[in-house]
């Protein structure tokens, strides 16, 4: 993990042909095919291991790999098979550094990914609370980025609802980043997981970020962007989500805001949902039939089951003024026998009333 910035695509085949002992073995000897040389040979000198296990148990964490029982090879399976399409960017993982006491078994069974624009809103980061409140409460975990803006928001509201959320880093899991989530980033390690496949002492920087991405896509059912700006690390989540057969919804800002014009234009293009509320949140990532919406009906109107013609003579009564069968005939285009077919039956409903000069509309129809 060491020896090569991921995704190693190349490093991460030699290691799944001849097993991680030898391959790291022949790569500090550099005696690998030239696409593994060219991944490792910057750092092949490197070895790290003790210090890093020594470094990680400091903090509490841990590494998984592919072998224990806790590694969640289901939801990191589309990685290796979207590399294997020849998707460069979409190499799985090594291995997971993990601080926090939470086992990954089960945790990303039921996981929803919620990301969003670092410069958010204040009504961006509102709705990311409320989402992450609501998914947790629900029993999803919520996976993101532990950045400022939407990242912070979905994090702190997946709390809130005493759930589980997990943050994926672009950094070691001993650096705290941002400074300013330094507590947050605690309170996730104590309910859920801080995740990175950097070891420890990894500085942040942008592109590890972008890479870091993957992960967050790839952990979860779907993922839920907030705000976003076209070009900007959450419409880069949603794009490899969507790369990896992910659901993508997108939450609608208003029209004005420029950091809603990502959310905006995944919804135009159609590569998105629309994510109104929770429950339509659910509802398309959730397992099958479990968290279906029921869809509001609007009111009910007394014309309700009328068939054409019947309402046509309908509407062609007067509420006061009564008018003959003839009339209504010439107001309603309906042929005369098929009027005085249907009067009586739009009598027997409370729809129509007769009196002596003719037929009306019933009072309170």
């Amino acid at each position: 993990m060491r020896v090569a910035e991921p995704p190693a695509t190349a490093l991460l085949g030699f290691v799944d042909t001849v097993g991680p002992v030898a391959a790291a073995a022949r790569v500090r000897a550099a005696e690998v095919s030239s696409a593994v040389l060219a991944e490792t040979s910057s750092r092949r000198h490197l070895d790290l291991a003790e210090s890093d296990l020594a470094d990680a148990a400091h903090l509490g964490a841990r590494l998984v790999i592919p072998e224990d029982e806790e590694w969640p090879g289901w939801q990191l399976l589309c990685l290796s098979a979207a590399s294997d399409r020849g998707q460069r960017w979409a190499g799985s993982a090594l291995g997971l550094w993990a601080r926090g006491t939470a086992s990954m078994a089960d945790m990303f069974d039921r996981a929803v990914s919620v990301v969003g624009a670092r410069s958010a809103t204040s009504y961006g980061e509102h709705v990311a609370t409320e989402v992450g409140y609501g998914l947790a409460a629900a029993g999803m975990t919520v996976v993101s980025g532990a950045a400022y803006g939407i990242d912070g928001s979905a994090h702190r509201g997946a709390l809130s609802a005493d759930g589980v959320t997990v943050a994926v880093l672009g950094c070691g899991v001993d650096h705290a980043y941002p400074a300013g989530h330094t507590t947050l980033l605690d309170r996730i390690a104590d309910r859920g997981l801080v995740l990175s496949e950097y070891p420890p002492g990894t500085t942040p920087a942008k592109y590890r970020f972008l890479v870091r991405n993957r992960l967050i896509a790839a952990l979860s059912s779907g993922t839920v962007v907030v705000e976003a700006g076209v070009r900007s690390g959450a419409r880069n989540t949603a794009t490899t989500a969507a790369g990896l057969g992910k659901v993508v919804l997108a939450v609608p800002g208003p029209i004005t805001s420029a950091m809603s014009v990502g959310c905006h234009d995944l919804l135009r293009t159609g590569g998105a949902l629309l994510a109104g509320s929770v429950a339509e949140i659910l509802e398309a990532v959730g397992p099958v039939g479990e968290h279906l919406v029921d869809r509001p009906d609007g009111p009910r109107r007394h014309t309700d089951g009328l068939g054409e013609a019947a309402l046509r003579v309908y509407e062609a009564l007067h509420r006061r003024a009564a008018r003959s069968t003839a009339q209504v005939a010439v107001e309603s285009g309906v042929s005369l026998d098929r009027v005085r077919a249907l009067l009586p039956e739009l009598e027997l409903t409370g729809l129509a009333e007769r009196c002596e000069e003719g037929w009306r509309q019933a009072p309170g129809s």
